[in-house]
C-alpha cells in the first residue's frame, strides 16, 4: 500500500498461502471421502486405506503449519505497517508546521498512540480471510462444478446471500467504529488537558473533580466498546445462520439425489465436505469485518492527515548568520480574527540582543516561530541579507539549513530523563572545556556543584531534580555551547525572583558576548533594559473583507472524508485498505 511499502510483500505472501490453502483443503477432503466410500461401498480393510489416512494426517499437518505461518507473519507485518505509519504521520505533522500542529494535536496524538494499534486485527484476522475467499472459495466452487455441476448452480445461487449480508451488517459496525474513534480523540483530549494540569490543581486542593472526569470518561469508552462488540456478536450470529441455511440448501439437494441412485458416494461425500469450505472464507470475512473495521477507520485518519498538503519550502543554503541581517517588513500573521503580529517593520544585525516587546496575544510568539522558519507569513516578508549585500527571503531558505544556525529556549526547556552532562549534549565522564567555561558563565557550575553527583546527576523528565531557575541556566549553557549563531529566548525570566532573574539575565549577556545574536521575548524591564533594542509587537482586527476571505479560507482548507470507493452497481466496496496497493517494489522478508 502507498503508506505502508512493509505490508506489500505480506500481501503477496499470504496471496500464495491462499492457494495453499485452497490445494490442502481440496485434498483433505478428496482424502476423506477417498477412504470412507471405500470402506462403506467396497468394504475394504484399514490396510488398503492406510495410505489414504497418512496422507490425509499430512495435509491436517501442513493446513495447521500454515495457519501458525499466516499469523506469525500477519503480527510481523502489522507491527511494521504500525510502525511505519506512525512515523510518516508524526513527520508528516511535524513537516506542516506548529500552526496546524496547535489545531490538530489532540487527533494526531490519539491516531498515533491509540489508534493504530487496531490495524493489527486488519493485518492477522481480515486481509488473510479476504484474500481467502478470493483463492479458497473460486477453487473449491471450481472442483464442485467438475464434480457435479447441479451442485456448483446451487451453490453459486446462495454465495450472493453473504455479501450482500455483509454490506448491510459492515454499513452499520462502521457506523459504530466512526462514533468510537471519534469518542476516543474527544477522550483523549479531555484526559491529556486533565493530565497536563493535574499538578496545578492538586497544589490547589481541586484533585477531586478531575478523578472523577477520568472515571466519566472511562465509563464512556466502556460504553462506546460494548455498543461495537454488541453489533459484533449480533452481526456474528446473522452471518452463522445465513451460513448455515446456504449449507444446508446444498446438502440437502445432494442427499436427495444420492437417495435416488443419480450420485455416488464418494462425489456426494466430496461436494457436501467442500460446501461449506466455499461459504467458510466469506463467513470468516464478515466475522473478521468487526474487528478490523476500528483499524480501517484508524487507518483512514492517518490517511487524511499524509494527504493534507505540505507548505512550499526554499531550497537555497542559508547564508553566515555571524554576519547576516535580518530585515523584517510589514509581517503579518492571521490569528483568532485578528493580525497577530500585523505590519511588523525591524531590522536585526548580527551580535546583538533584541527584545519583543507587548501585550499577550500580540503574536511575540508567532514572530520567533517566523524568525525561525517554523512559522508561514500571511504578509510581508522576512529577508536574509549576508556580509555581501545580497538578499534571500527566507521562505526561499532550505529550512534544515537555516535551523543548523538557530537555537530555541522556551520557557519550559525541553530536558529528557537522563544525566545532566548528557542534556548538555556530551556522553563522557567529564565535561569538556568547552562546557565548562559556558556553564561558569551562565553560573551553572555552581548548580552542578551543589548536586550529589555532579555533572552525573539524573534529571526526570521536564527537568524533575532542578528548579525553575536551574532549567533556564542549563538550557543558557546549552545555548551558550552550541555551535548555533542565531538564539531566540522566550521569556527566559519567568517565573523567577530578583536574584535569579540577576543570573539568567548574565546568561543572555554572556550569549551576546559570545558574538550570538540574540531575540527574546520579554515582558519584565530588567530584560527589556538589557536589550539593545526593542522592537514593539502589535495586532489589528480584521476588516469585514478579510472576515470573509477567512471564513471561506478555512472552509477550503478543512479535511473532506475520503470518499468510500464504489463499485459500478452502485455497491460500496470492500474497505480501501487493500485496494491501495502499488506492487513494484514487494517483496516477502522472513
Amino acid at each position: 500500500m502507498k503508506y505502508a511499502k512493509s505490508a506489500r510483500g505480506y500481501i503477496i505472501f499470504i496471496t500464495v498461502l491462499g492457494f495453499l490453502s485452497a490445494a490442502l483443503i481440496i485434498g483433505q477432503d478428496l482424502l476423506i471421502a477417498n477412504a470412507a466410500s471405500a470402506v462403506i461401498s467396497h468394504h475394504v480393510g484399514f490396510e488398503v486405506i492406510t495410505p489414504t489416512l497418512l496422507g490425509l494426517l499430512g495435509v491436517l499437518i501442513a493446513r495447521a503449519t500454515t495457519l501458525l505461518i499466516r499469523q506469525w507473519f500477519g503480527h510481523r507485518a502489522a507491527s511494521g505497517a504500525i510502525q511505519e505509519l506512525r512515523g510518516k504521520v508524526l513527520t508528516h505533522a511535524t513537516k506542516l508546521g506548529p500552526r496546524w500542529q496547535t489545531q490538530h494535536a489532540q487527533d494526531t496524538v490519539t491516531t498515533v498512540v491509540q489508534a493504530l494499534k487496531d490495524l493489527d486485527a486488519y493485518f492477522v484476522f481480515f486481509l488473510p480471510q479476504l484474500l481467502l475467499s478470493a483463492t479458497v472459495t473460486p477453487a473449491t466452487l471450481l472442483v464442485i462444478l467438475i464434480l457435479d455441476w447441479p451442485s456448483a448452480i446451487a451453490t453459486g445461487i446462495t454465495i450472493p446471500l453473504i455479501p450482500l449480508f455483509m454490506i448491510l451488517i459492515g454499513k452499520l459496525t462502521q457506523e459504530y467504529a466512526d462514533k468510537r474513534l471519534a469518542s476516543m480523540k474527544r477522550m483523549g483530549g479531555q484526559l491529556v488537558d486533565l493530565l497536563a494540569g493535574l499538578a496545578t490543581l492538586k497544589a490547589l486542593g481541586r484533585e477531586k473533580e478531575p478523578a472523577r472526569q477520568v472515571k466519566s470518561v472511562g465509563y464512556e469508552y466502556t460504553r462506546s466498546t460494548m455498543a461495537t462488540l454488541r453489533v459484533a456478536f449480533m452481526s456474528g450470529g446473522v452471518l452463522e445462520f445465513l451460513t448455515t441455511l446456504c449449507v444446508a440448501i446444498v446438502a440437502v439437494e445432494v442427499g436427495w439425489r444420492m437417495l435416488g441412485g443419480q450420485l455416488n458416494l464418494f462425489t456426494g461425500l466430496v461436494v457436501i465436505m467442500l460446501a461449506p469450505e466455499v461459504f467458510e472464507p466469506l463467513r470468516q470475512v464478515g466475522k473478521q469485518f468487526h474487528a478490523s473495521s476500528d483499524g480501517v477507520t484508524a487507518a483512514e485518519a492517518a490517511f487524511t492527515i499524509l494527504e493534507v498538503p505540505l507548505p512550499e519550502t526554499g531550497t537555497q543554503a542559508a547564508p553566515n548568520l555571524e554576519t547576516a541581517t535580518l530585515k523584517l517588513k510589514d509581517v503579518g500573521v492571521k490569528a483568532r480574527g485578528m493580525w497577530a503580529p500585523a505590519s511588523l517593520n525591524a531590522l536585526i544585525e548580527p551580535g546583538k540582543i533584541y527584545a519583543l516587546s507587548g501585550p499577550s496575544g500580540a503574536g511575540k510568539t508567532t514572530t520567533a516561530m517566523s524568525l525561525l522558519a517554523l512559522q508561514t507569513l500571511d504578509s510581508g516578508t522576512i529577508t536574509v541579507q549576508d556580509a555581501t549585500g545580497s538578499q534571500t527571503d527566507l521562505r526561499d531558505i532550505d529550512p534544515g539549513s537555516w535551523w543548523k544556525q538557530c537555537a530555541w529556549v522556551p520557557q519550559n526547556p525541553a530536558i529528557l530523563p537522563g544525566t545532566v552532562l548528557e542534556n548538555l549534549g556530551e556522553s563522557g565522564t567529564n565535561p569538556s572545556p568547552q562546557l565548562m567555561k559556558a556553564a561558569q558563565t551562565t553560573k551553572f557550575a555552581e548548580v552542578v556543584e551543589s548536586l550529589s553527583a555532579g555533572w552525573h546527576t539524573k534529571l526526570g523528565a521536564g527537568g524533575v531534580g532542578l528548579s525553575v531557575g536551574q532549567r533556564q541556566r542549563l538550557a543558557l549553557t546549552r545555548a551558550l555551547v552550541n555551535t548555533a549563531q542565531f538564539i531566540v529566548l522566550d521569556e527566559p525570566t519567568a517565573h523567577l525572583d530578583a536574584s535569579l532573574e540577576t543570573l539568567v539575565i548574565e546568561g543572555i549577556r554572556a550569549l551576546k558576548a559570545s558574538g550570538k545574536t540574540v531575540v527574546v521575548i520579554a515582558h519584565r524591564q530588567a530584560v527589556l533594559n538589557l536589550a539593545d533594542e526593542i522592537i514593539p509587537v502589535t495586532t489589528r482586527e480584521f476588516t469585514p473583507a478579510e472576515k470573509e476571505a477567512q471564513i471561506l479560507a478555512e472552509q477550503a482548507a478543512k479535511p473532506k472524508p475520503r470518499p468510500r470507493r464504489r463499485k459500478p452497481d452502485g455497491r460500496e466496496d470492500l474497505p480501501p485498505l487493500i485496494l491501495n496497493l502499488d506492487f513494484a517494489d514487494a517483496e516477502v522478508s522472513a
